[in-house]
């Protein structure tokens, strides 16, 4: 997804979190799961996406995931290469204790961008 995108997502994200939002605003987020959201459409040329696309971005794609633990008395922190296929095995490692810390920071990368 574009950073143009991104940006003005977390823009409205930090407002409604503040309740600086106008009406029209309000309606973009929505509420499930717990979880608050805005549903895209159209990318930032107006376009719909494409599925293949987005599969063909997502397979390429992983994360560098940071965990703050404490062991014997020090903080240290674990940084986790995470392909996307496999984010939410990783993240389910948490809840079911195979894993455990405090997530600190998730990034993606593309691991074919680095020289």
């Amino acid at each position: 997804m574009s950073d143009e995108i991104n940006k003005k997502v977390i823009n409205l994200f930090s407002t409604h979190n503040k309740n600086k939002l106008s009406k029209d605003e309000q309606k973009k987020i929505k509420y499930y799961a717990g979880f608050s959201y805005v549903k895209i459409k159209k990318d930032s040329n107006g376009k719909k996406f494409r599925k293949d696309y987005l599969l063909n971005y997502a397979s390429q794609c992983h994360y560098m995931v940071t965990v703050m633990r404490e062991i014997e008395g020090e903080v240290v922190l674990y940084s986790y290469d995470v392909p996307n296929d496999d984010l939410f095995k990783f993240m389910k490692s948490f809840d079911e204790n195979t894993l455990d810390g405090t997530i600190i920071e998730i990034s993606k990368y593309f691991p074919n961008e680095i020289v």
